[in-house]
């Protein structure tokens, strides 16, 4: 791969997702029934800082909830995937607002597959989406809430969310397969 781009900086990766948190903030008219589920893997510690942020604004302990959506992508058992992780949701979805956290959005099978997920939890309120990228080509009817950065790229770009908890430091980058640069 060949780095096209530096997207995002350290520091730009902390702005927005303090923006983010507001938004949520006021789009919610504050905390009371929020909680947060990130998708396995970078979408959880997404949703972790936005968690840590409003808990500082709103001085109030948020519920959060890890996702693995393997089992309910459209293209199980079509390709192997080696690491499944944990869902790790501890709290009842019906009735709350939920914010569900993902790194990038592009076709939006993902995100079809949490919600079907998610449904299968409980009745929530509202599920509202949070993506740090959003680089285009929906395949289906979905959309974020709550955008870090609209990107839109070619079919043969791809985006890299590096994050310190998972990657060992902040930054999204933009990429090209070498073949494809050619």
């Amino acid at each position: 791969m060949i780095e096209k781009a530096n997207i995002l900086s350290k520091a730009d990766l902390r702005r927005v997702i303090k923006r983010i948190s507001h938004e949520i903030l006021e789009r919610n008219r504050g905390s009371e029934n929020l909680v947060i589920i990130g998708l396995q893997k970078r979408g959880v510690p997404l949703g972790k800082r936005i968690a840590a942020n409003i808990e500082s604004f709103e001085d109030k302990k948020i519920r959060f909830g890890k996702l693995d959506i393997s089992f309910y992508r459209d293209d199980f058992g079509k390709k192997i995937k080696a690491d499944i992780e944990k869902t790790e949701i501890d709290f009842d979805v019906t009735d709350m607002n939920v914010i569900l956290v993902d790194d990038v959005l592009f076709t939006g099978r993902t995100i079809r597959a949490a919600l079907d997920a998610i449904i299968d939890l409980g009745r929530p309120r509202s599920i509202q989406l949070v993506v740090l990228i959003d680089r285009g080509h929906r395949e289906l009817p979905i959309r974020a809430d709550y955008v870090g950065k609209n990107l839109p790229t070619s079919q043969n770009e791809m985006v890299e969310v590096r994050l310190m908890e998972t990657d060992g430091r902040d930054s999204v980058i933009l990429v090209e397969k070498e073949e494809d640069v050619k």
